[in-house]
């Protein structure tokens, strides 16, 4: 695809991290890009530096991913391109024991089903919305592509840690449908990738204390760093811009491989 100023975008969790690196990318190149978060403030001041549009989205509402995709495609067209970015952690055990009395604990089910909802169920209806409206478009060459949608996952969907039980589901939840997508949406000329990233300076990990930051930076092979958001926005730029790339989930990682713990 090539991108310029009759693209439309829609980036998810583009506030801050990994969304915010996408949006920046994308606008670089002269796409109209809408920006869904929660941050309203840090929303707004990302889409006014790059000369997008933002609109507050729970990406795990039906009502509120549909509200946002009638208020980007209002200002900026029928999105082409749709990254979903948006996302949470959480660290909780299956099953534990409380340190201090041996009480038995099981995972707190309302956690799990909100980790669920926000990653795997919102990054399913916000592609799964964006590219029926993609379908109504005319194809942008030869090939016949319509559009891209473009995941993300993690590592921890292959080598998820203790304690991420609910987030490795979620992320693994992301990449097992990548596929499929991609073949649903084949003969409509819409391309589907995830991109599974590493430690990368998210407000994430930049809330770590040194010491576990420096702990998982050892297992970083080389570069021996974590990666930097605007490293993770150039990779989904180039899957938007190459259209043999299809139906794939690529790590960007450095080599590095989660340790247990």
């Amino acid at each position: 695809m090539e991108l310029n100023s009759d693209i439309s975008a829609i980036v998810t969790g583009g506030a801050s991290g990994l969304g915010e690196a996408t949006a920046r990318s994308l606008a670089a190149k002269g796409v109209k890009v809408g920006i869904f978060d929660m941050n309203t403030e840090r929303g707004q001041m990302v889409a006014d530096d790059i000369g997008g549009v933002f609109t507050k989205v729970d990406v795990s509402s039906i009502d509120s991913v549909d509200a946002g995709l009638d208020f980007v495609r209002a200002a900026n067209g029928q999105e082409r391109i749709m990254v979903n970015c948006a996302g949470i952690g959480l660290g909780m055990k299956t099953a534990s024991r409380k340190r201090d009395t041996g009480e038995i604990l099981a995972h707190d089910p309302a956690a799990y089903i909100r980790i669920i909802n926000i990653n795997l169920i919102g990054s399913f209806l916000c592609a799964s919305k964006s590219a029926a409206g993609m379908m109504s478009l005319e194809p942008l060459d030869p090939d016949g592509e319509r559009g891209v949608i473009i995941n993300t996952a993690s590592v921890a969907a292959e080598d998820g840690q203790i304690g991420q039980v609910a987030y490795s589901s979620s992320k693994g939840g992301i990449k097992g449908m990548t596929l499929p997508m991609a073949r649903d949406l084949g003969r409509e000329g819409i391309r589907v990738n995830t991109i599974l990233p590493g430690f990368f300076e998210t407000p994430i990990y930049e809330q770590m204390i040194p010491e576990v930051k420096e702990s998982l930076r050892a297992h970083v092979v080389f570069p021996n760093r974590f990666g930097k958001p605007a490293e993770y926005g150039a990779l989904a730029t180039f899957l938007c811009e190459n259209v043999y790339i299809n139906g794939e989930c690529i790590r960007s990682d450095a080599s590095a491989r989660m340790p247990p713990r």
